[in-house]
């Protein structure tokens, strides 16, 4: 007798819908601001004072009144950066400057030293300036009470130098979240190990840790559980106890030691058991012990492409950016060659993309054979492109939405 899964196929709308739902924002940690690179803030950061605080020249040269024209002036000192001299310009004076340096009381412009000429302790010019010329205003940069960072936003390079400028030693983002991994088959060995006849090396779980990580998120690798239920079921309660989400590839199907879906169903509750996705159908997602829990293909290609569709969304979310944040951009590409599709499901197939500037589009490469067993297929793959249900083969020429990876 043909064996039926219980689980309804779902769309893949449906399926995001659930998991969003179900993928909480994580909890708040202040972080002192240089090791918060990669963070996400939980709080808009406002300036507390201007930037520059102080009129500041923007090239080196003289500090001058502007109504004096090109006038030869007298020199009265040097303003040089990282100290206040102390200096008043008068009419008819000017005094030495450099880049950054606050402007002397007096002075409204500068003059380039290149159109400078120096003789007996004054200086002459060989054209005239108006006021404001090569000056940086009071709070030109940052004003004072301006908000200069906002909540969900994530802190790269730039950003933390923002903190660092106006002196904000501490922030709050939001908590990475610490993902658990875990292979599952007896068929399965580490990579260091030479497997025995029937046995392949893992690589999942490596790719996968590498892909959360690359979403920002912490992992705890759990290894590979056996097909066994007892053994099974211990791993999945130790990484639940320790994780704030778990991720696990293998034993989501319809086979005889398939045992992940059953022992969620008993330990937790399946919020879907199969998606109306090319690769993926059988991916699985549920909440287990109040944390939510992908349960993936073992194919390698299936479960790197149900990480991008669903995965990454989910960490996304939880780690505090806005929601028009969560997903990968898509772009049109026009597809360079035909791509054979089966209409019943949606398919995501591993492609290269590039921008075809005389042609003002996107074109689109497959990497061959899209088995998903075949890793080789993901490798070099900049993009997916989407190839909807409910439409054959897409002919060379045709026009398709493409995920940018």
């Amino acid at each position: 007798m043909a064996r039926h899964s219980p689980y309804p196929m779902i769309s893949i709308e449906e399926a995001l819908a659930l998991i969003v739902g179900h993928c909480p924002v994580q909890p708040r940690l202040a972080l002192p601001f240089d090791q918060a690179h990669g963070a996400v803030l939980a709080a808009p950061i406002v300036a507390d004072d201007p930037m520059p605080p102080f009129r500041a020249a923007t090239v080196d040269g003289f500090a001058v009144r502007a109504a004096d024209g090109a006038t030869e002036r007298t020199l009265v000192g040097a303003q040089f950066a990282g100290y206040d001299a102390a200096l008043r310009v008068g009419a008819g004076q000017a005094a030495r400057i450099t880049t950054g340096a606050p402007l002397p009381a007096g002075a409204d412009a500068v003059m380039m030293v290149e159109w400078s000429e120096e003789r007996d302790g004054r200086v002459g010019f060989s054209r005239s300036v108006a006021a404001g010329d090569f000056v940086r205003p009071i709070g030109s940069d940052i004003a004072q009470g301006e908000a200069i960072l906002t909540a969900g936003q994530p802190l790269g390079p730039a950003e933390i130098g923002l903190l660092a400028t106006i002196g904000r030693l501490e922030v709050d983002i939001f908590r990475p979240p610490r993902v658990g991994v875990m292979s599952t088959g007896d068929e399965l060995v580490a990579p260091y190990e030479r497997p025995a006849p029937g046995q392949i090396r893992d690589s999942n779980r490596y790719s996968l840790i590498a892909a959360i990580r690359e979403a920002g998120g912490e992992t705890l690798d759990l290894g590979i559980a056996p097909d066994s239920e007892e053994e099974l079921r211990n791993f999945m309660v130790q990484g639940a106890a320790h994780c704030d989400l778990m991720v696990t590839s293998g034993g989501v199907s319809m086979g005889e030691l398939d045992l992940v879906k059953p022992l969620l169903a008993e330990l937790g509750t399946v919020h879907f058991g199969r998606v109306n996705t090319k690769p993926g159908k059988p991916l699985t997602f549920a909440t287990f012990e109040g944390k939510p829990f992908f349960a993936m293909p073992g194919n390698p290609v299936s479960s790197l492409v149900c990480f991008e569709l669903f995965v990454r969304p989910a960490l996304r979310k939880m780690r505090g950016f806005p929601e028009d944040r969560w997903h990968r951009p898509r772009v049109v590409a026009t597809l360079s060659h035909t791509a054979p599709h089966s209409a019943d499901r949606t398919e995501f197939q591993r492609a290269t993309l590039h921008f075809d500037a005389a042609q003002g589009r996107y074109i689109a490469t497959t990497t061959g054979n899209q088995r998903s067993s075949r890793l080789l297929s993901m490798v070099g793959a900049n993009g997916l492109i989407v190839l909807p249900h409910g439409h054959g083969d897409y002919k060379a020429g045709s026009t398709v939405e493409a995920m940018l990876l």
